[in-house]
C-alpha cells in the first residue's frame, strides 16, 4: 500500500488573472497546463518523499547533539514539503526560462504569475528564495529520482490527461553531442598560473586570520610574478629562438611554483593545527583545507606534464593528462566539427522519439564508449521508461555496426540506422522508410541545439559531475514538460479550427 505524503495548502490565492498582452497570455496558458501535467502525472510525490527523509535524518542527527526529539514538528514537515515543490517547479520554470539564478530570482519576485506556479502564494506576502536558497535546492534533486519522475510524465502522456491525442515511442532517434565544462583552454603552463593563484589566495587568507610563517614577500607578489611570466611566455611566440625562450620561462615558472607549494604546505600545517585560535569556523577552515589540498595533489603531475610537453617534447599518455585542476571529470572529446576539433566536457547521449519528447539520456563521467556500443542498453531503457518496444531506430553512421543490425533483426526494430559501408548505404536508399527516417533525423540535430542553448547554457556553470547531471536532467524534464503543453495547445487549435470549419 502507498503512503500518502499530505501537501497542505495555507490560505492559497487564486489564480492570476488572464490579461495583458499576447505573450503574456500564451505564457499564462503554458504554465497552466504544466501545472496540470504535475499534478496530473504527480511529479511531485517522489521528490517530497525524498526531501522528507532529508530532513528526518537531518532532525535525527541534531537529536543526537542536542537530545531533541528526533521526531518532525508539524512545521518542519511542512517546510520539507513546500521546498520540495519550489524546488521541482522552481527548477523546471528556470531552466525554460534560460536565465541564471540571479536573474530568476528577480523575475520571480516580480511575477505574480510565477510565483504562483512555483507554489509561493500565500495569504500573507510571500517570502522570495534568493539565489544561494534556489540553488540549494536545486543541487538536492538526485539524478536517480529524476529517472523516476521521468517515467511518471511518459506513463501519463501515453494516455488522455494531459494531451487530446496520446504520444506514440514507436520511432526513436538517436544522437550524442559533447556538454562542454566552463574550463579554459587547458594549456599546461595556465595550469601552473591556475595553482599558484588559488593557493596564494589561501595562504593569504590564512595570514589575515592570524597565523603566521616567514616569507619572502606577500602572497599578491607570487601571483603578480607568475602572471608576468605567463605574459612573457605569450610572447615568446612572436620573439626569435620561440622553442628556447619557452623553455627558459617554463623553467622560471617551475621554480616559482616550487616556493609557492613550499609556502602554502607551511601554512597549511599551520591552519589545521592552530586554526582554534583564530576566529574560523569549522566549516571556514576544511574549505580552505580541501581548497589548497586539491591543489597540491596535482600541481606535481602538472609540472610535469608541462616538463614533458614544452622541454622534452613529449606526448603525454590521456590517463595522465590534467585538464582543469577543479573539474576532475572532464574529457577530451575529438568531434572533428566544424570550428571545433576538439571540446571539453562530458559526452551525452540523447533519443527523442518522433514528436521530440527526450526518452532517453546519459551523460557520461568518463571517456564515452563509442556511439555503437549505446543503442542496445538505451532501448531497454526505453522499453524501462515507456513500457513499448520502439519499432524503428533511427541514427547517423556512428552507430552502424553488425551487432547492431543483428540486435534490431532479432527484436523485430526496423533499422534507419545509415550504414558506413558505401554500398550497403546504396541498397538501403532504396526503402522509403528508410528514406523517410533519415529525413527526419536531421530534426534531432536541431533538439540538441535546443537543450543546449535554450535549457542547459553551455558551457555548463555547475561544479562537480553531480551537479551537472543533475543540471542535465532538470533540463530534460523541463523540455518534456514545455513540450507537452505546447502540444497541447496546439491540439486544442487544431480541434477549434475543425469545429468551425
Amino acid at each position: 500500500m502507498n503512503r500518502i505524503v499530505p501537501k497542505q495548502k495555507y490560505f492559497p490565492s487564486p489564480k492570476p488573472e488572464k490579461r495583458g498582452n499576447h505573450e503574456y497570455r500564451q505564457q499564462y496558458q503554458t504554465l497552466m497546463i504544466v501545472d496540470q501535467a504535475i499534478e496530473a502525472a504527480h511529479l511531485e510525490t517522489p521528490l517530497v518523499k525524498h526531501f522528507l527523509k532529508l530532513a528526518r535524518e537531518k532532525k535525527a542527527f541534531q537529536a543526537l547533539k542536542t537530545g531533541c526529539s528526533p521526531r518532525l514538528s508539524a512545521n518542519e514537515h511542512d517546510n520539507a514539503v513546500y521546498d520540495a515543490v519550489f524546488a521541482l517547479r522552481a527548477s523546471v520554470l528556470r531552466k525554460e526560462m534560460g536565465c541564471s539564478l540571479r536573474s530568476f530570482a528577480l523575475y520571480l519576485s516580480m511575477s505574480d504569475l510565477y510565483q504562483w506556479f512555483c507554489g509561493l502564494e500565500r495569504f500573507h506576502t510571500p517570502n522570495i528564495p534568493g539565489k544561494s536558497k534556489i540553488h540549494e535546492l536545486e543541487n538536492l534533486i538526485p539524478p536517480a529520482l529524476l529517472n523516476d519522475i521521468e517515467q511518471r510524465l511518459m506513463s501519463t502522456l501515453k494516455g488522455d490527461e494531459i494531451l487530446l491525442e496520446p504520444i506514440g515511442f514507436d520511432e526513436c532517434y538517436f544522437d550524442c553531442t559533447c556538454i562542454e565544462v566552463n574550463i579554459h583552454h587547458p594549456i599546461d603552463w595556465l595550469l601552473l598560473r591556475d595553482a599558484t593563484r588559488t593557493l596564494m589566495k589561501a595562504t593569504k587568507r590564512i595570514r589575515k586570520a592570524g597565523l603566521t610563517n616567514r616569507m619572502p614577500k606577500e602572497p599578491g607578489l607570487f601571483i603578480s610574478e607568475m602572471n608576468n611570466l605567463c605574459i612573457k611566455m605569450a610572447n615568446c611566440k612572436r620573439q626569435k629562438n620561440a622553442g628556447k625562450k619557452r623553455k627558459a620561462t617554463l623553467r622560471e615558472m617551475k621554480q616559482l611554483v616550487k616556493k609557492v607549494v613550499k609556502h602554502a604546505d607551511k601554512h597549511l600545517e599551520l591552519l589545521l593545527e592552530k586554526w582554534q585560535q583564530t576566529g574560523m569556523t569549522l566549516p571556514w577552515v576544511r574549505q580552505i583545507a580541501k581548497q589548497m589540498t586539491n591543489v597540491l595533489d596535482q600541481v606535481d603531475q602538472a609540472v610535469h606534464n608541462a616538463h614533458e610537453r614544452i622541454i622534452g617534447q613529449r606526448k603525454v599518455k590521456n590517463n595522465d593528462k590534467i585538464l582543469s585542476l577543479y573539474e576532475p571529470d572532464v574529457n577530451v572529446i575529438v568531434r572533428k566539427k566544424a570550428g571545433k576539433e576538439v571540446e571539453f566536457g562530458n559526452t551525452l547521449y540523447l533519443a527523442e522519439q518522433a514528436e521530440g519528447f527526450i526518452v532517453d539520456w546519459l551523460l557520461f563521467r568518463g571517456q564515452a564508449p563509442a556511439d555503437s556500443k549505446m543503442i542496445k542498453g538505451s532501448i531497454e531503457r526505453i522499453e524501462q521508461l515507456t513500457g513499448t518496444t520502439p519499432k524503428l531506430g533511427v541514427g547517423d553512421r556512428g552507430f552502424d555496426s553488425k551487432k547492431n543490425r543483428e540486435y534490431f533483426e532479432k527484436h523485430h526494430i526496423h533499422n534507419g540506422i545509415c550504414p558506413k559501408a558505401p554500398a550497403m548505404l546504396q541498397e538501403r536508399s532504396e526503402d522509403e522508410v528508410f528514406k523517410l527516417a533519415q529525413k527526419r533525423r536531421s530534426q534531432t540535430e536541431a533538439r540538441i541545439g535546443i537543450i543546449k542553448n535554450c535549457f542547459c547554457n553551455t558551457p555548463v556553470l555547475q561544479r562537480g559531475f553531480d551537479n551537472r547531471e543533475t543540471h542535465m536532467g532538470l533540463s530534460i524534464l523541463s523540455h518534456n514538460l514545455f513540450k507537452a503543453a505546447r502540444l497541447r495547445m496546439a491540439q486544442e487549435q487544431a480541434l477549434e479550427e475543425t469545429d468551425a470549419a
